[in-house]
Formats: structure tokens, C-alpha cells, sequence
């Protein structure tokens, strides 16, 4: 789901959900975030490069994961709540990491 190879000083991640063009789904977001969290604290990572494998870069939020939370007696309101905080954290962290981050984007990004 995702990949992460490190070349010298450079951590490249890849979403590796190709069949879904790479959609942010719950175990997407945590791996993510999780990356981060562990890129955060290694000094000798300079820079980190986010890819996406196959035709697209990222076709955002997973859709079918979206539709399912949205089945919940509440109509989706603690589900999409909980989302959205998970995917704030996760863009959060890219944004506090010391290093910068390339988004090697290519097809659909969103």
C-alpha cells in the first residue's frame, strides 16, 4: 500500500494502490502518517519525494470507504468527523517535518 526506499540521504514513498488509483483510504492515511512520524525523527533523511505508482498520482479520499461510513445510524457524522481530524493530522505532519517534501505528481491528483 505504500513503499518507502531510502537512496542516501532522500526517503521516497510511494502510494502502491494502483486498482485504486492510489485513493486515500483509512490504511492509507495511517501509513502515511506513521511514515512521517518515523522520517520526522531521522536526521539523516534531507528530503523525501511522495509518488504515486501506476496511472494516477493520488485520486483522493476513497470513495467506497466514504459511501460505507456514511451507512452509520448517524448518517456518517462521527466517521467523517474522525476522517477528516486523521487526514488533518496526517497533512500536518508533512507540513511540521524538517524536511522537505517533493510531490512527484503525475495523471489524476486530487
Amino acid at each position: 500500500m505504500l513503499d518507502r526506499t531510502d537512496t542516501g540521504p532522500v526517503a521516497h514513498l510511494r502510494l502502491n494502490a494502483p486498482e485504486r488509483l492510489n485513493a486515500l483510504s483509512d490504511e492509507m492515511i495511517a501509513a502515511l502518517h506513521g511514515e512521517f512520524d518515523r522520517i520526522r525523527d531521522q536526521s539523516e533523511i534531507r528530503a523525501v519525494v511522495l509518488s504515486g505508482a501506476g496511472k494516477a498520482f493520488c485520486a483522493g479520499h476513497d470513495l467506497k470507504q466514504m459511501t460505507q461510513g456514511r451507512q452509520a445510524e448517524d448518517g456518517g457524522r462521527a466517521y467523517f468527523a474522525d476522517l477528516f481530524a486523521r487526514c488533518a493530522a496526517m497533512m500536518t505532519a508533512i507540513r511540521d517535518l524538517p524536511q522537505p517534501v517533493i510531490a512527484q505528481v503525475h495523471g489524476i491528483a486530487t
